[in-house]
């Protein structure tokens, strides 16, 4: 029932459970803090969120008073709550006065400079001075590992680091220790935290005690270009905020998206950053007497032109990578199909995805924001831990809030959330599909069944047979419920796959898919192999084949390839991709392309000149009507989820044999899972670092 208060002298109807600080925000009214934070629990040890209630004697903690715990008036008239009062002044002084009786006065030297609350607050509601002429006290550094620096001297105690390691990372890592003035953050062994979304702990940190260390006394605030746009490391397409300083990527931090990422991104996501700027391909390069040598773009575009020219279409094969974007797909696929060509593959680790059946059956229907109304989840050939780190999360969040049931077919691994271990591989699939398991009465009971496949479930050569069976289930589990094809859920772990399978970049009839064209390379029964940032193929199986490599990195392509067209990374340029769910963003240009660098989808359509068939565009805008065109749903950024029904039925149709082996694991190092990340001192530290972790037994064993 809505709780009628006046606040600051204005009527306000506060709906019932919120707190009176959530009350004040929605009513206008700025209330500061330093331990509230919406995502977390309420801890209330900062005191600075005080306001005065109409009939208390003291000020209250705003952010720890429910307007439903506010005793009525005896006249009944509504409660008042008043912020700007004497008593509430004197008070966030006092607060304020307090916080800084120990902080060091080093802001010029602070990272956090510019971006701190502490500061911000200070002058906002404190009082200009301190009485306090003792000296204060000085805490330890703490080694948090290599990607948070630690002050700890400024450390206000407000706690949200310790409560986001424990309560959305799922990782117990942080802690307090002590009581009164000696109370300390610290990690309970003192190491490095070994977790996937650790340095999140930083935005939260509403003074100077942790800070980036990558980045450390690189860069302010104020003299960066802040960009929005997306993130392609993994499938979630988290929404981000790139600032670049000149030419240079200076730092990745998240932006809110309730949709999507809420507020939080990954370590991979945020620190891949000096990998941008490492092991560029800044030139063309042609293959020379057997070594690659620096060439013009005139003369590598006339090398791959010929090539592609000269070579049988049946002969010429192209393998998309990971990290593409829609537009160069397109332009590629057009390209391919005009010189005749059908071996076309966006599916480079094999995945037996079919965008014939439809949208339905390649996407994650439920929508990331729909796995908060889920009460059970069956995840099969995944782990959504290393997988989609963000996406775990939310998984953890719909966990911690109870009646939540996670079962797992494939290797028992830890996801930070309690989860059934069903068993390893399809057997246990079948059983669950004849309703032979006791899982299978978990989902059917169930209001809001998910089913969420990963891909080494659809990677493996039965991907297929494996992809009906789940399907089977998720039918079987949404019976009776007006659930659509929701409960059947696709987990992709990178960010171009979706929006390839949407242009449907597969083979055409008779067409050679990644498998085929590697095995076709190596019996010297393909001329050209045209690698669009495809790094993760084995380039040792090529045998003689022309390889064209037009990617960012100088990677495992590069090694391999004849000629090199150096192209952008998702940071240098206005790209389209699609994340697992099927939602459409874009990415946007934050700085250039180094050196001689240029946008992939022009240096397709350069190539096509070369080639002899001249693509009929010349600028984006009409590249991408004529995209739209091809794949409709590319043009809507509305949103996600509503596909129909009819693409899970047909994946269900197809049936098909499964073999007997367990289910692999699609990711066996977080860190080193592209191009960029693999360019990245950062990542390959954080590597070693989590493989010696893995090695090095606990105290306990």
């Amino acid at each position: 029932m809505p709780k009628q208060l006046i606040i600051d002298g204005k009527a306000f109807e506060a709906e019932d459970g919120i707190t009176v600080l959530q009350a004040c925000e929605q009513a206008g009214v700025e209330i500061p803090r330093f331990c509230y934070h919406e995502r977390l629990t309420i801890a209330g040890n900062c005191r600075m969120c005080l306001v005065e209630v109409q009939g208390m004697p003291k000020p209250v903690a705003s952010c720890a008073m429910g307007v439903s715990d506010l005793p009525p008036n005896r006249d009944g008239t509504p409660k008042q709550i008043m912020t700007r009062t004497p008593m509430v002044k004197k008070a966030r002084e006092g607060v304020m006065e307090f916080l800084l009786v120990n902080h060091p006065l080093d802001c010029p030297i602070c990272d956090q400079g510019g971006e701190c609350d502490l500061q911000d607050q200070a002058m906002a509601y404190g009082s200009g001075g301190s009485r306090y002429d003792e000296n204060k006290r000085a805490v330890e550094e703490k080694y948090l590992g290599p990607l948070i620096k630690t002050a700890m001297t400024r450390c206000i105690q407000c706690t949200r680091c310790v409560r986001f390691m424990t309560e959305i990372a799922g990782v117990e890592e942080l802690g307090a220790i002590g009581r009164g003035e000696d109370m300390e953050i610290t990690t309970y062994l003192e190491r490095g935290m070994i977790s996937e979304m650790s340095a999140n702990v930083v935005d939260l940190c509403p003074v100077g005690a942790l800070t980036h260390r990558p980045w450390a006394f690189s860069a302010r605030p104020w003299e960066m270009r802040k960009t929005e746009s997306i993130d392609v490391m993994d499938g979630v397409g988290s929404s981000i905020r790139i600032d670049a300083r000149g030419s240079e990527v200076m730092r990745i931090l998240p932006r809110n998206n309730d949709l999507v990422n809420e507020e939080w991104i990954s370590d991979k996501t945020r620190h891949v950053a000096d990998g941008l700027r490492t092991q560029r391909l800044d030139q063309p390069y042609v293959r020379r007497n057997g070594r690659l040598e620096p060439a013009s773009w005139d003369e590598a575009l006339a090398a791959a032109g010929m090539r592609l020219k000269d070579t049988p279409s049946q002969r010429i094969g192209t393998i998309v990578g990971d990290l593409a974007g829609a537009e160069e797909m397109f332009a590629l696929a057009d390209l391919m199909g005009r010189l005749g060509s059908r071996n076309i593959d966006c599916r480079q680790d094999g995945a037996k995805l079919d965008p014939a059946l439809g949208r339905a059956s390649y996407v994650f229907n439920a929508t990331i924001e729909g796995i908060e109304k889920a009460d059970a989840i069956l995840l099969v050939g995944t782990n959504p831990r290393l997988e989609a780190a963000v996406l775990n999360s939310r998984i953890r969040k719909r966990w911690r809030q109870g009646g939540l049931k996670v079962g797992l077919i494939g290797a028992p691994v830890d996801l930070t959330y309690a989860c059934e271990h069903l068993g390893a591989g399809p057997q246990t699939l079948v059983e669950v599909a004849e309703g032979r398991h006791p899982f299978a009465k978990v989902l059917a009971e169930a209001k809001h069944p998910l089913v969420i496949v990963g891909q080494a479930a659809a990677r493996r050569a039965d991907g297929a047979a494996v992809l009906a069976t789940v399907a089977k289930i998720a039918l079987a589990a949404s019976q009776g419920k007006d659930m659509g094809a929701t409960a059947f859920n696709v987990l992709h772990t990178v960010g171009g796959r979706v929006a390839g399978l949407d242009l449907g970049i597969v083979p055409g009839e008779g067409g050679m898919d990644t498998g085929g064209m590697v095995a076709a390379a190596g019996a010297g029964k393909l001329g050209v192999l045209f690698l669009l940032g495809a790094d993760e193929i084995d380039m040792t199986k090529l045998g003689s084949a022309f390889v064209i490599y037009l990617g960012s990195h100088g990677d495992a392509g590069a090694h391999r390839a004849d000629v090199i067209l150096p192209g952008a990374a998702y940071t240098e340029k206005s790209a389209t991709y699609v994340n697992t769910e099927g939602r459409v963003q874009m990415t946007h240009k934050a700085a250039f392309p180094p050196g001689a660098a240029k946008e992939d989808w022009t240096i397709v359509r350069a190539l096509s000149e070369q080639a002899g068939n001249k693509l009929p565009y010349d600028n984006v805008t009409v590249l991408r009507k004529a995209m739209y065109e091809k794949a409709p749903r590319l043009a809507w950024m509305a949103g996600a989820g509503a596909e129909n029904v009819s693409g899970v039925e047909k994946a269900a149709a197809r049936g098909g044999q499964m073999a007997n082996d367990a289910f692999g694991a699609v990711i066996t190092d977080f860190y080193l899972t592209n191009p960029i990340a693999r360019a990245s001192a950062v990542m390959a530290e954080l590597s070693a670092i989590k493989r010696n972790a893995a090695a090095r037994p606990a105290a306990a064993e």
